[in-house]
């Protein structure tokens, strides 16, 4: 199972984020820019020591993800169509998260293969990014007997 952070905006974020696809053996790639320079101190001290599995990736843009894809692209989206736990994973599905204050553009939305929503009650808007990523991630390898 892997991670993609598609341009990320806080540095923690990204920090809690590493330290969950260490603990649960997920890959990370992140697409720039960033809101942050990747050396910054809050991401450093947000993962601690954790090591994400395989090195933290860096892609330089959508296209390149798409054009090396090997799984299904699955898109977390306050958009959503399918609710989280509706939705069947695979053990080579890819997550893709979007940046915390504005999500993903369009263009993502419609290359993806699919678009899943984690339910809340009425009035949220939306988990921290990291959190969903926890949530998401969790649910996906419970699903596919991935859990360590």
């Amino acid at each position: 199972m892997n991670i993609i952070l598609y341009q990320p905006e806080i540095a923690g974020n990204v920090g809690a984020v590493m330290r969950s696809c260490a603990c649960f053996g997920a890959g990370l790639t992140l697409i720039g820019p960033c809101g942050f320079p990747l050396g910054d101190k809050r991401m450093r001290r947000a993962a601690m020591d954790y090591a994400v599995p395989g090195g933290l990736q860096v892609a330089g843009s959508w296209d390149e993800v798409v054009a090396a894809k090997t799984g299904r692209l699955v898109l977390l989206t306050t958009k959503g169509a399918t609710p989280l736990p509706d939705f069947e994973f695979s053990a080579d599905d890819t997550l893709v998260f979007g940046a915390e204050g504005s999500g993903v553009p369009e263009a993502v939305h419609e290359s993806v293969d699919a678009r899943v929503v984690i339910p809340m009650v009425a009035n949220a808007r939306s988990l921290n990014l990291s959190n969903s990523v926890a949530v998401t991630l969790f649910e996906a390898l419970r699903q596919t007997a991935s859990l360590p």
